[in-house]
């Protein structure tokens, strides 16, 4: 079995790779100490287990969980258990505690071989929090994290979106509207036409034209955005959940 190891801590890799070095069974096969060297590291070496801490230098293990490999499995590592619960809610296959014991790590190991992958088609796909920072693949090549919290609107854009911040920057971003819906925390952005999803928290008011279209003001965004008749209601329940007024 191949392994990836991804934490920010050099004592924790090298625990851990001591631990592994023991074990015939598996290879070590890389090591990625950001966010990233882990997304280059996913992307190109070849693995079927991926050791992931939770908090790393300029992001999360979150964020880096839909670039692991479908077949590959994942154990994140951390010192705390308090993000326990989201693991396993990315399907994680285990959740170590640091300093990670010889007799946990081999339960979660054999857990590993007595667990089937998953078919390729099926993709983790981790819901972000509002909290959450997001990995974006800008058009020109080039690489961002961005705080959901800065995000103000995604605009479709072919197979590409635009995100809009809410300090006027716009980038092309690789990602389809569909690829947004996935991973954007429903409690905070919503739909609001067939090519714009909005952040609530940067919501600031609304200009009904006519029976079928209602222009929305949004924080950061000098052009109001057009909302369609069909996504309404469902806009109305988003904002009055919290407590804004339509």
């Amino acid at each position: 079995m191949r392994a990836v190891i991804i934490d920010d801590e050099a004592p924790a890799r090298a625990a851990l790779r001591g631990l592994l070095r023991d074990r015939p069974d598996i290879t070590l096969v890389g090591e990625a100490e950001t966010i990233e060297e882990g997304v280059r590291r996913l992307g190109r070496d070849d693995y079927d287990l991926v050791f992931l801490d939770v908090q790393l230098r300029g992001g999360t293990g979150f964020d880096l969980a839909p670039f692991v490999r479908p077949e590959a499995r994942i154990i994140f590592i951390t010192a705390s258990d308090q993000y326990a619960v989201r693991a396993f809610e990315v399907n994680a296959l285990d959740y170590l505690i640091k300093p990670v014991s010889p007799p946990r790590l081999d339960q979660a190991l054999r857990r590993v071989s007595g667990v089937a992958a998953p078919p390729p088609q099926e993709m983790r796909v981790p819901v972000l929090t509002p909290r959450d920072c997001v990995y974006l693949r800008i058009g020109n090549g080039t690489t961002r994290f961005v705080a959901l919290a800065d995000l103000a609107l995604v605009v479709s854009n072919e197979n590409y979106s635009d995100a809009h911040l809410v300090d006027g920057t716009r980038l092309l971003v690789r990602r389809t509207m569909k690829a947004w819906e996935e991973v954007l925390p429903p409690t905070h952005f919503v739909r609001v036409h067939r090519t714009a999803i909005i952040n609530l928290a940067r919501y600031r008011g609304a200009d009904r034209q006519s029976y079928e279209t209602t222009l929305l003001h949004l924080e950061g965004v000098s052009e109001p955005v057009r909302a369609s008749f069909r996504y309404l209601p469902e806009l109305r329940e988003r904002l009055t959940a919290l407590e804004l007024t339509f």
